[in-house]
């Protein structure tokens, strides 16, 4: 071949080759839709966080923003903290700020955990330890009213979340403030799970034979670049063999990955790889790049000879991933049949009855479910009735309202306790939805507040000095197995002379000089604190003041208040611990001591003068005796001297 003919053919087969990755580009076509297959993830990325270290903090705050797309959700919230070896119990509040009413299942072993939220938009029962405290600032006021209850640890924005775990250990290599960042890593301290509904996407590859699928999941890169394992577990339907299948995994470079899946499959990873079937053993494909965009991932399983992308999803940096596919492989060689009668969605009985919360004011119970939730939950109630079926709820537009008096439609006061069922019936469902509710009769319970000077409880007081002990007992009677009150909060107000004193706060001490004790074998709360030996004005009196906070299984939080008045005794010297005496008791000291010095100096006098010796006294009356003229002062000094038959003669 001559050099003028080899030209033009080279030149032809640059061409065709340079030309080719564009039309294979072009000739992809996959138009990805929502499938019915289904995955989940775990990950520590949130849209905004930040995470702080205050190692001195006496209160530390953690915020969760969290957005919900529907009316009403369910949330499982984990709260974790190691155990503190040495080192007193930090008190931890807990910031949730919702958008959407969400009916939350907390769980905080062993913390004693202080949760604010808006009342209106949890549905909860709390766990033993956690106190609830009221959220009313706005979203844009929530971190300014956090800073004010202590220092701000760590803050995550959440979208959609269906689990978190939070935990509460401390992060001594974060900074030592908040501030919130984008895509932030929130490491070891937040995991969380969100719905994924609709996060799965397919589609078929057109111009390609065969029944290959691929399942593609494309891991987004994090804030941080730092190696770490992403578990990845795949779940494939199929009974009749392994199927014709390939697993494309693209992440940053960073990510290695941990596959365990039920069948084998060719494997297609950026990155080192192990199987959990083969442990110890890493795999790593050189050379290989995988594309960093859907088109280019699409390419990639044309390129494999895939006719279908069972499975297409792109999630943030994960610690784990789960997929479970429905389909195994196969040529669809025919359109599946269209369902004339749409499936009906069931109602989430479970979530409905968690709404029915009873509402117990004076001697009513009144429980409301609104009818947006209602539907949201896909649910359409027929009746909705107290044990008295005769009592029905009555429709008030927006809402379904069902109530009674306590000695109606079948109430049942047993103990301070008044029982009931709600009775739910459905469209949907033959069988009938019960729930038992319950109030506290609060007209049928009193209760006693008692300030003591001995931890014996055994005389009350009304006067408490500066500087001395008090022990405070709360009762409630008739004492009720069924109620376990809790002091609430406790305050000494001390004006006009001196400030309010917290003794206890959301069923926590506040400060090292209160001190909760234990309650007694009927269930009365106790505690003790010091107040302050000195203060400038002295108060001469002040109001005791507790809240108990009480609460069934069933019921809304129920509050009383009890207060005594004190008389504040000042003492002459501040003190912080130990007795002092009062003043009027160191004012009859010093005037009795004073009293008695004046007495004991007369004494000595009197003593003095009638014991002096004669020879002394002698020179002076011989002297006076023959002196006719003596002076009337000098006889005046003998005569008031003493009294003498010799003083008494002469004078006569």
């Amino acid at each position: 071949m001559d050099r003028s003919t080899l030209y033009p053919v080279v030149a032809l087969l640059l061409a065709v080759c340079s030309l080719s990755p564009t039309s294979l580009a072009e000739a992809v076509h996959c138009d990805l839709q929502p499938v019915d297959n289904k995955v989940t993830y775990i990950t520590n990325q949130a849209p905004k966080g930040c995470v702080a270290h205050v190692p001195n903090a006496t209160v530390e705050v953690h915020i969760l923003f969290l957005e919900f797309p529907r009316p009403l959700s369910q949330l499982d919230l984990t709260v974790q903290m190691s155990k503190q070896n040495g080192t007193r119990a930090r008190e931890v509040l807990l910031v949730l700020d919702l958008d959407k009413i969400v009916h939350l299942r907390l769980q905080a072993p062993g913390i004693p955990l202080q949760l604010a939220y808006n009342h209106q938009h949890v549905i909860a029962d709390m766990p033993q330890g956690v106190s609830t405290v009221p959220l009313t600032a706005s979203r844009s006021q929530v971190l300014t009213w956090a800073g004010s209850k202590g220092a701000i640890t760590s803050v995550a924005e959440l979208n959609d979340p269906k689990n978190i775990l939070l935990r509460l250990d401390p992060a001594p290599r974060s900074p030592s403030s908040c501030s919130l960042q984008p895509n932030m890593d929130m490491g070891h301290r937040l995991e969380w799970w969100p719905h994924t509904e609709g996060l799965v996407r397919g589609c078929g590859l057109e111009g390609v034979a065969g029944h290959k699928e691929a399942h593609i999941l494309r891991v987004l890169p994090g804030s941080e670049a730092r190696p770490r394992t992403v578990t990845v577990e795949v779940k494939l339907s199929c009974t009749s063999g392994d199927p014709d299948a390939v697993l494309i995994l693209q992440g940053p470079p960073y990510v290695s990955w941990l596959i365990d899946a039920n069948h084998n499959m060719k494997i297609r990873a950026t990155g080192n790889y192990s199987i959990k079937i083969f442990p110890g053993k890493s795999f790593r494909e050189e050379h290989l790049v995988l594309p960093d965009t859907p088109q280019g991932l699409l390419e990639e399983a044309q390129r494999l000879n895939a006719s279908k992308v069972a499975s297409f999803v792109e999630v943030p940096l994960a610690s784990a991933i789960s997929l479970q596919a429905s389909s195994c492989g196969g040529l669809q060689t025919s359109p599946p049949p269209v369902q004339t009668t749409p499936l009906k969605e069931t109602c989430n009985e479970g979530l409905l009855m968690s709404l029915l919360q009873p509402n117990c004011s004076g001697d009513t119970m009144t429980l409301e479910l609104k009818k947006n939730l209602m539907w949201s939950l896909k649910c359409d109630i027929s009746s909705l009735t107290f044990l008295d079926p005769r009592c029905q709820a009555e429709d008030r537009g927006d809402q379904l309202v069902l109530h009674s008096t306590y000695s109606s439609c079948g109430m049942k006061v047993t103990e301070s306790v008044v029982n009931n069922e709600v009775v739910v019936s459905l469209l949907s469902s033959s069988s009938l939805q019960r729930k038992a509710v319950q109030c506290i009769d609060m007209k049928s319970l009193s209760f006693q507040l008692g300030l003591y000077l001995t931890p014996q409880y055994l005389q009350a007081s009304n006067a408490l000095e500066l500087g001395q002990q008090g022990f405070v007992q709360v009762s409630m009677s008739p004492p009720t197995p069924e109620i376990m009150p809790k002091l609430d909060s406790c305050q000494l107000d001390l004006k006009p002379e001196a400030d309010t004193v917290e003794l206890i706060q959301n069923q926590a001490a506040k400060g090292s000089c209160v001190s909760l004790l234990d309650a007694s074998p009927h269930g009365v709360m106790r505690f003790s604190f010091l107040l302050r030996g000195h203060m400038v004005p002295t108060p001469k009196a002040g109001t005791l003041s507790c809240t108990v906070a009480m609460r069934l299984g069933t019921s809304s939080l129920v509050r009383r208040t009890v207060s005594m008045r004190l008389n504040i005794v000042s003492p002459d010297m501040p003190g912080c611990t130990g007795k002092t005496l009062v003043l009027p008791a160191v004012l009859g000291i010093t005037f009795g001591a004073f009293l008695i010095g004046a007495l004991l100096t007369a004494a000595l006098w009197y003593i003095y003068s009638h014991t002096r010796p004669p020879s002394k006294r002698e020179p002076v009356v011989a002297v006076a005796a023959p002196a006719s003229s003596e002076s009337s002062s000098t006889n005046h000094s003998i005569g008031s001297t003493q009294s003498t038959p010799c003083s008494t003669s002469s004078m006569a």
